[in-house]
């Protein structure tokens, strides 16, 4: 869809280069959100760490550091741009940054 609209980018393979937890935090951020907005119920690990249990009660900080060790569990795509962000759901939301 970015091709299509000759929208110039880089893809990052998060499993293979995921975000370390600075960077996290900044996305996070940057889209105003906290990470109990942005994790991925559906997700294998979300359901073999049992988090539907214990988010709730979890610190931002502990939800952080169990999504840097389990890159899967944060919304994808997000796109990032000049200080923006956006989570690319449904993915034309892309291209309202």
């Amino acid at each position: 869809m970015l091709n299509e609209n000759g929208i110039a980018h880089h893809y990052r393979e998060y499993t293979q280069d995921p975000l370390s937890r600075a960077e996290l935090v900044e996305v996070l951020d940057l889209l105003g959100s906290g990470p109990k907005d942005v994790i991925r119920r559906n997700d294998k690990a979300y359901k073999e760490l049992g988090l539907a249990s214990v988010i709730a009660t979890m610190t931002d900080d502990a939800l952080i550091d169990t999504m840097v060790k389990h890159p899967t569990l944060l919304q994808r795509p997000i796109g990032v741009i000049e200080g923006r962000a956006v989570i690319g759901r449904p993915p034309e939301a892309l291209l309202t940054l």
